[in-house]
């Protein structure tokens, strides 16, 4: 390979420079849901030439929706919830006398990870926990807050 000149060198890092630009205003355009050109037109500077901003808005609007597919399809997720089963069981012998006879929950969780991350086949796990009257009360109650907070965002 040829040796860059000091020449090339600097235009090379005036192009990094601009590439990296025009990224990170895509990425403000998808991140803000900006589907306007007005609204696309207000985060260019003043003195910004104005043939060269009206293109690169036309540009970002005829590709925002694709970008915006595909930053969503590319984004990691927490694992998923695919199933979730229950039974109530009453302890009838045990060691200690006080918990002989209570009835608890017997809770399981199916859980599939993210397929980015396991490729074409997504792990599913099960998690199996036991909680008492108590607990299952206190994770109703913030299960209720959270239903409550999302139907007040929904309803926005």
């Amino acid at each position: 390979m040829a040796a860059l000149r000091d020449g090339d060198f600097a235009a090379l890092q005036i192009l990094l420079k601009l590439v990296s630009a025009l990224h990170n205003l895509t990425r403000h355009v998808v991140y803000r849901g900006l589907t306007r050109a007005e609204d696309i037109l207000c985060l260019f500077p003043e003195n910004f030439h104005q043939n060269l901003k009206n293109l690169l808005t036309k540009i970002i609007l005829d590709n925002i929706s694709a970008w915006r597919n595909e930053a969503q399809a590319s984004q990691i997720s927490l694992p998923r919830l695919v199933d979730m089963d229950w039974r109530v069981d009453i302890k009838t012998s045990s060691d200690n006398i006080v918990r002989m006879a209570v009835p608890t929950c017997l809770l399981q969780l199916k859980i599939q990870e993210d397929a980015a991350l396991c490729g074409n086949n997504p792990v599913v796990s099960a998690l199996t926990m036991e909680l008492s009257k108590e607990t299952l009360d206190t994770m109703l109650e913030g299960l209720g807050r959270i239903r409550d907070q999302l139907s007040a965002v929904a309803n926005k």
